[in-house]
């Protein structure tokens, strides 16, 4: 994590400014997409990543999350996941959990959701991580294999 020197005549939110200035200068950018910019300069991540016009506000805070809780957020920053999508594989990061398993854009989050559900039940989600089945289906398959383990 970067570290900030304040000195009394400057301080973290002047280079914060500038570097803000610099990296917004060349697109057209909404003030959430700014402020999701400025939260990673503040704290010091690699706003690169996610500095990109494509990503919405929403997507650009997952990438930040994600940056912040040190996962590797190449596996969802992407601009074909929606932002619940990159919540949800955020999540099963966080978890260390095997993502690859659901992160797939074919999925709905709702879907995404059931599988890192059955993942932190150590249940086999093969029987049902299947873009064949919508999340209702998922859940239900889901309890049936809770109640066999």
């Amino acid at each position: 994590m970067k570290k900030f020197t304040v000195h009394p005549t400057t301080s973290i939110f002047a280079d914060v400014n500038a570097d803000l200035e610099q990296i917004t200068s060349t697109g057209r950018w909404s003030n959430e997409q700014m402020r999701q910019i400025r939260f990673g300069l503040e704290d010091g991540v690699d706003v690169s990543v996610y500095a990109d016009p494509r990503y919405n506000y929403d997507q650009m805070r997952e990438i930040r999350l994600g940056l912040n809780s040190g996962v590797d957020v190449s596996v969802y920053a992407d601009p074909k996941y929606s932002w619940h999508q990159m919540e949800v594989i955020r999540h099963g990061l966080e978890y260390g959990l095997d993502v690859s398993v659901y992160a797939d854009p074919k999925y709905s989050w709702q879907q995404m959701d059931q599988i890192l559900a059955g993942l932190e039940a150590d249940l086999d989600v093969s029987a049902y991580a299947n873009h064949k089945y919508d999340a209702g289906q998922m859940r239900v398959l889901q309890n049936g294999l809770r109640r066999r383990s």
